[in-house]
């Protein structure tokens, strides 16, 4: 925490005075800490960061690859050896394990790395007070003695004794247990106060429910209440994906299957009078030869590659399982506010009682002239927009820092950013306006109410009201209107006359805010009761010029597309329009109220909700329903949002999507994904990995396991019809290696076929292999080994071929074959020289690798001996050539009639 001198006085800083508090860490609350010092105490006390699970060593990694059924098969095959004498092969056998363990050893390690990188992508970002302005910075940054801002939907990021609060709840669930927020104050509280009751601290590892607060920092990393926990329990228990699980599940038939083969060649073989120990060995080969070892490793592979993909597109995913969600993404509930839009909000339109303004100036421009539209100009008119444009600057939690009349930095919401830069053109500047109306209490924008409000003290002993929200809301809450010849009754008439602006503003797309003051000598009074209204802003945010184009691709993919905004619904529609999300200017929309109904929606009506595109004036609440609505039809639901409201709609949410921009830390904890760019195309880009990265595992399933299959039938065929062996025990395990390992990665690290967002989404509960998956693998498998044993049968007799040369042939055959049968595996209806496989440059670097294994296995006479091999000849590299290419020429006729996949 601190030196020994701070650690003895602040050990309890709950029972401690907010003065000695702020003497003791020697801060400065008006101005935070200096660079200097932040320094100073970074290097005292450290970054400010749990200490996590311990990255997975290399070693551990390693060992790893030797806990599993295939080595112990493995391993089970050289001790027989070993027994029946044959310590050649035995220690051939033990090398295998050890090549078997490399290879699982450095793919996964590369796994386990890429996704200890991706972790270091995501950083916590929280509000301080540093050298007199409110800065963003990275949490880690953070130090004992920083002034933190916060509020509703941030993550508190530090221990900290507060100095303001205003409404604040903080949820403490995570760190008391508590399941209700607790309501937050700043008095004194005794030594003894338990965690939980300490209502002045607020706590790393909370988050703001509702209000807003300050706070000076007092203990940061592992020095927090939740360092202290997290110092006892540190071990999370590893769970696979529902991907990894249906390998596992896939691997685990596989097992019985070919046990069950292996028994049924060891008893035939003995039968008809083969060598029993070499049976043994030849079965316990097969089987595991049979069994894709390598699926949960290329699986990981595959997934971790993808998050690295949609890394540098701007979609950080939390958890590998939604990479392979995203795949089957059917439905996306979006947001309209910075996802379709620009989210960068000017305000161009005032409209006081009368009189409208049009403000020029777009962004951050600091520039703008405020144009009239009625001809004449009085002093009054001036004074009315002077008063709205105040109330729009004051009642707002953003803060800018200007430099050379240029906006360096801003902290906020982008409306209240564009509020402020409006009261800049008009000539209002922090200094002189805080010293004038400096703000005594602010209260914060709750969804309940949709209003804000801040209360400031004026030099006459009463104090000011500066409040802003939706329009239905203000006008509900206000008494009369404001107007350049002063204030008159706000009756029912006048009401309607100013929901029908409401109406015409947003009907040209505009976000409209409405504005209102009181003044009062009480600080104390209800800030919405009684209220001037003044009148409305309307705030332009352009839709983004991209969008038009993911949409167009959502409808190719079959993706539906639904926008959820909090917004008037006329502006939904107007911006729907605008990118194409419906056709026409007057598309139906409904109302969020009108979703606590869906339960009782008779068939028509519910056809009616799920085929509306646009859902206005939703609440984060109401999102549930609508998630729900879609999830009953067996929809997959990927839901944006943003606030802390909105994090149950993003957990319930089959992939739910934080911004990462403008997103709560809340929210972007509750998702499966954030968007570091907010922008809607990120999210079908992403959708569109996950698509690929199903596929890509779905082609390494079905070529590894024609593969296998195919020795399993040449090995069983071959035992059952008392024909020679074609392939021997330790043939098969060097096949095992070469022709599973690297094309099978090449296949998975894929980038796709662009044409799978033709296609509608696959279903949830489709497995890996379809019926059609597991057909097209027997043909396969079949090809292959008629090509073997029609090859090995020929050379033995009509070119009278010895046994060990039959057997070299029908090993390069079978070794071939399936290298070939890897552009087997492009896309149907794809060009059969130019598709994904044929352009995947790592399957070109695999058949390169493969093939020089080959011909050295062949050529050179250490690996020639060991594996009972010997030269074909030309005549016999002209049949394995023949024996190779004819099954997948006939399996391409096939694929042409679409007899398999």
């Amino acid at each position: 925490m601190a030196d020994d001198g701070h650690n003895q006085n602040l050990q309890k800083p709950w029972s401690t005075s907010i003065d000695n508090v702020i003497d003791m860490l020697d801060v400065d609350t008006d101005k935070g800490l200096s660079g200097g010092e932040v320094s100073k105490r970074i290097e005292q006390y450290g970054k400010n960061r749990l200490q996590t699970e311990e990255d997975k060593s290399a070693f551990s990694i390693f060992v790893d690859q030797f806990k599993s059924l295939i080595i112990l098969l493995l391993a089970v095959s050289a001790v027989l050896s070993f027994l029946f004498g044959d310590f050649v092969e035995g220690f051939a056998i033990l090398v295998v394990i050890l090549i078997n363990a490399a290879i699982g050893f450095f793919t996964e390690l590369q796994a386990v790395r890429s996704m200890e990188a991706l972790r270091e992508l995501t950083q916590v970002m929280a509000k301080v007070l540093r050298e007199g302005h409110i800065k963003e910075i990275q949490a880690q940054e953070l130090v004992p003695g920083d002034v933190l801002a916060f509020s509703g939907g941030d993550v508190i990021t530090a221990d900290a004794r507060l100095i303001e609060a205003s409404k604040l709840k903080v949820n403490e669930a995570a760190l008391t247990g508590e399941s209700l927020p607790v309501n937050k104050q700043l008095e004194l509280m005794p030594d003894d106060t338990p965690i939980a009751e300490r209502s002045n601290m607020v706590f790393k590892g909370t988050s703001v429910a509702r209000g807003t607060g300050k706070g000076i920092i007092i203990n940061t990393g592992m020095d927090s209440e939740l360092g202290n926990i997290s110092s006892l329990v540190r071990e999370a228990e590893e769970e696979a994906t529902p991907l990894q699980k249906r390998l596992d599940n896939l691997g685990r038939k596989l097992i019985y299957v070919t046990l069950g083969l292996a028994v049924i060649v060891v008893i035939s073989g003995w039968a008809v009078g083969r060598d029993l120990p070499l049976m043994i060995q030849t079965a316990v080969a097969l089987a595991v030869a049979s069994i894709p070892e390598g699926l949960p490793i290329v699986a990981t592979i595959a997934l971790a590659r993808g998050m690295q993909r949609m890394a540098k597109r701007k979609a950080l995913i939390n958890k590998l399982s939604s990479v392979e969600t995203l795949g089957a993404t059917s439905v996306i509930i979006t947001d309209k506010t910075g996802t379709l839009t620009e989210n960068q909000m000017t305000v161009t339109d005032i409209t006081l009682d009368g009189i409208e303004v049009n403000v020029e100036g777009e962004g951050f421009e600091l520039e703008g002239d405020f144009q009239f539209k009625q001809k004449a100009q009085s002093p009054k008119i001036q004074g009315a927009l002077d008063e709205i444009i105040k109330v729009g600057y004051l009642c707002n939690d953003a803060s800018l820092t200007i430099r050379d009349g240029q906006v360096q930095q801003s902290v906020g919401e982008p409306m209240e950013i564009a509020f402020k830069i409006t009261g800049y053109k008009a000539g209002i500047r922090e200094e002189e306006i805080q010293e004038i109306l400096p703000q005594v209490r602010k209260i914060a924008f709750e969804q309940s109410t949709k209003m804000m409000a801040t209360v400031h003290e004026q030099g006459d002993n009463s104090y000011y009201y500066a409040v802003k929200g939706s329009p239905e809301a203000i006008l509900n809450v206000s008494t009369h209107v404001g107007s350049p010849n002063g204030q008159r009754k706000l009756n029912n008439d006048v009401k309607q006359r100013w929901l029908e602006k409401n109406d015409t503003i947003a009907n040209r797309g505009l976000r409209v805010i409405a504005l209102a003051k009181k003044s009062t000598i009480n600080e104390d009074k209800n800030p919405y009761e009684n209220l001037t209204f003044l009148g409305l802003a309307g705030l332009m945010d352009p839709p983004r010029e991209e969008v038009r184009s993911a949409i167009d691709q959502c409808k190719q993919a079959g993706i539906k597309v639904i926008m959820a905004t909090g917004d008037h619904g006329e502006t939904a529609r107007e911006v729907a329009h605008a990118v194409k999300l419906v056709d026409s200017d007057d598309a139906p929309f409904i109302l969020g109220k009108d979703l606590q109904n869906i339960d009782n929606l008779d068939d028509e009506q519910r056809l009616e909700y799920l085929g509306t595109k646009i859902f206005a004036r939703v609440d984060p609440e109401q999102k549930l329903d609508l998630i729900r609505l879609y999830q009953d039809e067996g929809e997959i639901v990927a839901m944006t949002g943003d606030g802390v409201n909105d994090a149950p709609a993003l957990k319930k949410a089959d992939i739910g999507v934080a911004m990462g921009e403008r997103g709560t830390q809340v929210a972007k904890e509750a998702a499966d994904m954030v968007l570091e760019d907010d922008f809607f195309g990120t999210i079908v880009a992403a959708i569109e990995q996950g698509r690929t990265i199903f596929n890509n595992i779905r082609k390494f399933v079905l070529y590894l396991l024609s593969c296998n299959i195919s020795e399993i039938m040449v090995v069983t065929l071959a035992t059952v019809m008392n024909l020679p062996l074609p392939i021997l025990p330790l043939q098969i395990l060097f096949l095992n290696l070469v022709t599973d390992v690297f094309p099978a990665l090449a296949l998975g690290m894929g980038k796709g076929d662009p044409r799978l967002m033709e296609e509608a989404p696959r279903g949830s509960d489709e497995p890996i292999m379809t019926r059609r998956h597991w057909l097209s693998m027997s043909i396969y498998g079949a090809l292959i080994t008629a090509a073997v044993l029609l090859g090995m049968t020929f050379v033995i007799n009509t070119l009278g071929f010895s046994q060990t040369k039959s057997t070299t042939i029908s090993f390069l055959i079978l070794a071939t074959a399936q290298l070939w049968h890897v552009f087997d595996m492009r896309e149907k209806g794809t060009n059969i020289f130019v598709n994904a496989v044929t352009k995947n440059k790592f399957v070109w670097f695999a058949l390169l690798i493969t093939i020089t294994l080959l011909l050295m296995a062949v050529y050179i006479p250490f690996l020639a001996d060991l594996l009972s091999l010997t030269s074909p000849g030309l005549s016999g590299w002209m049949v394995v050539l023949i024996g190779s290419v004819t099954p997948i020429i006939i399996s391409q006729l096939l694929k042409k009639l679409k007899l398999v996949v």
